[in-house]
């Protein structure tokens, strides 16, 4: 896939997980943020959660499906992220975790939304 179509996919996926997470009543505080060199996909506030939110879009399942995607080293890459976003923000005493939200887009285009609450384990 040429990568501007990987792009279009990518920002579709964040904008269909941003729209799902309104949904369920989180508050998007940041989408795209920029740090350490790489990007937080969503930040949002859950209640008085802070929530750091990996978003991964996929145009089928044909190989793989989307969450598979987040192995270990993309793990630590989140965390790394999360955790100097914590520190800028001074946020070290909020609650926080980690979401990953996986959007697949059937052949219409239409968007299949899974969502994992606390994915995985971080180092707080």
């Amino acid at each position: 896939m040429p990568s501007s179509a990987r792009d279009e996919l990518g920002r579709r996926g964040e904008d269909e997980a941003a729209a799902y997470l309104r949904g369920l009543g989180y508050r998007i505080v940041g989408r795209r943020e920029r740090i350490l060199r790489g990007d937080i996909d969503i930040v949002a506030l859950d209640g008085r959660t802070v929530v750091f939110v990996e978003v991964r879009a996929r145009s089928d399942t044909a190989h793989g499906h989307p969450a598979e995607t987040v192995g270990f080293v993309k793990q630590r890459r989140i965390a790394e992220l999360a955790t100097a976003y914590i520190r800028r923000h001074r946020l070290e005493d909020a609650s926080v975790r980690i979401d990953v939200v996986a959007v697949t887009f059937d052949p219409q285009g239409q968007a299949v939304v899974e969502h994992y609450q606390n994915a995985f384990d971080s180092p707080w």
